[in-house]
């Protein structure tokens, strides 16, 4: 489902909701509205509780990162700059954090704002030809809302020379820096990729999910003692609920309900 002003197009076949960024024009580049929407699509993610967000963007490119001229309509005003760019990072840290898995199919174009969307995802899935980059010092700003989880998917060291040199690199390349997880060679591979990537999801326990992703999140942000003590609550939980039917269809060598 869409309408004629949005900028992204939405399907929805639950438990997966798939938006595909729809600027084209400007190889789906985001501005306000479009950062606005994506919010709003992620808040109906979570408390309609989809197992599955995959993004992916029209027209042979995912993202050419911020609208350029989007941030020039400012007229250098320096609060609306930053309410504008801290926006984008509100989004992205409700997309890093989201339940649900987050799936990126990625082509064409992943620049700025696009790189850091796929560096938050659970799975990306690139095109070799894809071209990724963090051009924003070569036009004279800082890649401010994506450094710090372009830094927690590639490490310091990849996120220096990508940052401070802006150069391109193609799908191989991002694959061996972790930045995507699975390379295919067009656009078709990528469709059925992703049916095979949703399939095996869903395999999986939807709490068990959560809980998982979540856990994984707070390593090296909380104590280990602690994080160990309410990873031990949560398997106890675990084993008690979903467990049970997922232990009964391992011993009656059958799919488990929720799949």
């Amino acid at each position: 489902m869409t309408n004629n002003d949005s900028t992204l197009i939405v399907e929805e076949c639950f438990p997966v909701l798939t938006v595909t960024l729809n600027r084209p024009k400007v190889a789906n580049a985001m501005n306000l509205q479009m950062v606005t929407e994506l919010m709003q699509i992620m808040e109906k993610t979570e408390t309609e509780q989809y197992r599955i967000l995959v993004i992916q963007g029209c027209d042979g490119n995912f993202c050419a990162g911020g609208d350029i001229k989007d941030m020039q309509a400012t007229k250098g005003d320096a609060k609306a700059l930053t309410e504008l760019n801290r926006a984008f990072g509100l989004m992205i840290e409700k997309a890093n954090k989201l339940p649900a898995v987050v799936i990126c199919l990625l082509e064409g174009a992943v620049l700025g704002g696009g790189f850091g969307l796929a560096c938050v995802s659970d799975v990306a899935i690139a095109t070799n030809n894809t071209k990724f980059a963090l051009p924003e010092t070569s036009l004279g700003i800082i890649p401010a809302q994506i450094a710090p989880f372009v830094v927690e998917r590639i490490g310091l060291t990849q996120a220096r020379h990508l940052a401070l040199i802006g150069n391109r690199i193609d799908g191989e390349q991002a694959l061996r820096l972790g930045l995507v997880h699975q390379l295919v060679n067009n656009t078709e591979a990528l469709t059925k990729q992703l049916t095979s990537t949703i399939a095996s999801v869903l395999k999986c326990a939807p709490n068990a999910n959560k809980t998982t992703k979540a856990l994984l999140h707070q390593v090296s942000k909380q104590p280990m003692s602690e994080l160990l003590d309410q990873a031990a609550v949560d398997f106890a939980s675990a084993v008690a609920g979903e467990g049970r039917e997922g232990a009964a269809a391992f011993m009656q060598k059958r799919s488990p309900n929720w799949a």
